[in-house]
This record gives structure tokens, C-alpha cells and sequence, in this order.
């Protein structure tokens, strides 16, 4: 009885997951030729999420207000064509490490390395984002599938020994899936044949009024953060872990992002608004939370969930409405924000922090979950 009642159950999911489709497009073409497709998972209660395989890019993200009401609430511009021009750091997957690391330079088991300097701070050289030709501008290979009943899109990627200076091969893969309780989910997993540094995350831009609805300032934000990584003015981490307490830093409870951006705090002038690693108090193998955003005038509410130690938050400081985004309209300063999971800042350079170092015979796994709601 339980071997005829298993074997039904395994056809009823088996059937379901034929039942699943995840419809696919074409998204314009790059710069070489080649052309890029975008992929729609829906879970059927309202989300529907946009992943290219140019960049794994998050090209849109519609999400009910609390009328009902759809909005897309990841900043961005049409097409492949238009992010590799002008937007291909937008919604992607950052890699081989995201963020920075001094100089570009880490010892890795006695040996040097030397990276791509593609970004100044202060004056003074990193390498951030894996370099000019990180992963945001690769094309994946993507393949379609089903997790918990519901599409998802697997994408995957080979960086070679020696892409853009890092050490061995690496095989990466990303998938993106849609949650019935209404959440994106993204799970990373790579392995490699040499020890390698590897930290990966995904750079997208919210503004939970809608994409091109102004600022985000107003948006109210909690962090589960009670330390975070002060920078000196290449933002590279200090190797402190400074509280957030009396420091505009400080989301342990809600606040608006805004609130304090203004003030003639150090690290905030170094930044020009928020642009710094919060260290989690979470800490566990599975997906714990690790922010809260509300929008006020919408009712959206944006929960953060991840398995990773740190996040960054970033407030578009750059933005001066030069990019017209996908609604007609101009972004301006701090018009998106972003909460990028990830391991800390320059961590092959900080032996306290915590190892960002891949070696064979290791996999590395990574979950991060955007949830929304309304209220």
C-alpha cells in the first residue's frame, strides 16, 4: 500500500512539474552578435520576476502593492543591448568577488596576485566587482527547470584560470526560483580545481514605490546589524567591526533611510551616503533575516533573507539623472537602494575576517531570498 501510494504521489508531481512552463524571449543583442533571452517566472500570486541570461540580471520584478496594484520595483533599462551599454551593473550577479579588494593585490598560500585596478576611491586604485569583465557581463547558459512546483531558471557559468587574475577554474552556477509566499530566491553554488578567492552576490536596485518613482529616501529600514565595517577613504574596511550604536548606522530598529544621510558623518562623507558592509548578527546555515524595508505610501514590504555574514548598503549616491530607466524616467540621487549579501569587503587581505577562500574538493553554497508582502 505505502510502495502504490509513493508511486502516485511521484506520478501527481511529476505531472505538475510538466504542467510548469517558464516562457522565454528574446532580449536584444550584444555587442559580439550574440543574442540574450529573458525568462518569466510567476508564482501565480502576483510576483513575476524577469532574469536574463546576459549578466543573470534581474531585468524586472512586478510586485502588488497593497491595493493590488502592480508595480516593477527593480530599477533598470529594456534590454541586454541597453544594460551591457549602460546598466550592466543593474540587478546582476557580481563575481568573481564582489566588492573590493585593496589594490587589487592578495597572497593567497604564498603566492601574489595581482588584479585589475577598475575603480578609485579617494584617489586611490581597488578592484571591485571582478573587475571590468566580471560576471555581470558574461552571457550564461540557462536552463529552465522547476523547484517546489513552481519555474525556476538554472544558469551557469565557467570562469577560467586566470579570468581577470584570479586563480583557477571555476564553475558557477546561479538558480533563480519564484516561492509561493511570494518571494525571488536565488541559491550560488561553485566549485574549483585551485584555491581561489570567491564571493558572490547580486547587485540589484529597489525602490519599492515603483521603478522611476523618485527617491527612497522615505523608505523605512531595519537591519539585523549591530556592527559594521568602517572604510577609510578607498573604501576598504578599517578591519574594525564597529558598533552601529550612536552612529547613523544604527537600523536596528525601523528608520528612513534618509533620516541621517545628510549628516557630516565621516564615514558618510567618505561615501557620499551610504556605501558599507553591516555586519549580520545572524549567523547559521540556513537563510536567516537579515533586512526589512516598508514603503509607506504603497505598503510594500521587502524582507531580506541569507545565509551570507554581511550585507552592503548602498543608496545610489552616484545617481545624477543621467540613466532614463525603463518608465521614460530619469534616475535621480538615491533612487534605488541596494542590500547586497555578501562576505566582507578586501577579506583576502583581513585574516579576522571570516574566509572567502574556495578550495578543491569544497562547493560553495550561498542563499539569498527577497520577500515581499504588504501591510
Amino acid at each position: 500500500m505505502r510502495s502504490l501510494l509513493a508511486t502516485l504521489l511521484l506520478l501527481s508531481s511529476l505531472a505538475s512539474a510538466a504542467e510548469v512552463t517558464v516562457p522565454s524571449r528574446a532580449f536584444g543583442r550584444l555587442a559580439d552578435g550574440r543574442e540574450a533571452r529573458v525568462f518569466t517566472l510567476a508564482n501565480g500570486r502576483g510576483l513575476v520576476a524577469e532574469v536574463t541570461d546576459f549578466g543573470a540580471i534581474i531585468a524586472r520584478l512586478l510586485v502588488p502593492d497593497r491595493a493590488g496594484l502592480v508595480a516593477d520595483v527593480v530599477l533598470g533599462v529594456d534590454s541586454a543591448t541597453e544594460f551591457e551599454a549602460k546598466a550592466a551593473g543593474f540587478n546582476s550577479v557580481i563575481g568573481r568577488y564582489a566588492n573590493r579588494i585593496a589594490g587589487g593585490r592578495f597572497i593567497l598560500d604564498g603566492q601574489t596576485y595581482q588584479l585589475e585596478t577598475n575603480s578609485s576611491s579617494g584617489g586611490i586604485p581597488v578592484h571591485i566587482h571582478g573587475g571590468r569583465q566580471g560576471f555581470n557581463r558574461r552571457l550564461w547558459t540557462a536552463t529552465t527547470t522547476v523547484r517546489d512546483g513552481l519555474p525556476a531558471v538554472r544558469l551557469s557559468l565557467t570562469s577560467p584560470d586566470g579570468d581577470q587574475g584570479y586563480p583557477g577554474s571555476l564553475q558557477v552556477e546561479v538558480l533563480y526560483s519564484v516561492t509561493a509566499d511570494g518571494a525571488l530566491r536565488l541559491d550560488y553554488s561553485a566549485t574549483t580545481d585551485r584555491p581561489t578567492p570567491l564571493n558572490l552576490t547580486n547587485h540589484a536596485y529597489f525602490n519599492l514605490k515603483g521603478e522611476g518613482e523618485g527617491d527612497i529616501l522615505g523608505h523605512e529600514l531595519t537591519l539585523h546589524a549591530s556592527r559594521y565595517t568602517p572604510v577609510t577613504p578607498a573604501l576598504i574596511p578599517t578591519g574594525e567591526l564597529a558598533p552601529v550604536l550612536d552612529t547613523p548606522f544604527d537600523f536596528t530598529r525601523p528608520r528612513r533611510i534618509g533620516d541621517r544621510i545628510s549628516e557630516s558623518h565621516p564615514q558618510l562623507i567618505l561615501g557620499r551616503g551610504y556605501d558599507h558592509n553591516l555586519v549580520l548578527d545572524h549567523r547559521g546555515d540556513a537563510p536567516g533575516l537579515a533586512a526589512l524595508v516598508h514603503e509607506p505610501a504603497s505598503g510594500r514590504v521587502l524582507e531580506v533573507l541569507t545565509t551570507e555574514p554581511g550585507v552592503q548598503l548602498f543608496t545610489a549616491n552616484h545617481f545624477a539623472g543621467r540613466l532614463v530607466g525603463k518608465s521614460g524616467r530619469a534616475y535621480p540621487r538615491y533612487g534605488g537602494f541596494c542590500l547586497e549579501t555578501q562576505h566582507y569587503p578586501d577579506s583576502p587581505n583581513q585574516p579576522a575576517f571570516p574566509s572567502t577562500i574556495l578550495r578543491p574538493g569544497q562547493i560553495f553554497r550561498s542563499t539569498t531570498i527577497f520577500r515581499f508582502s504588504t501591510r
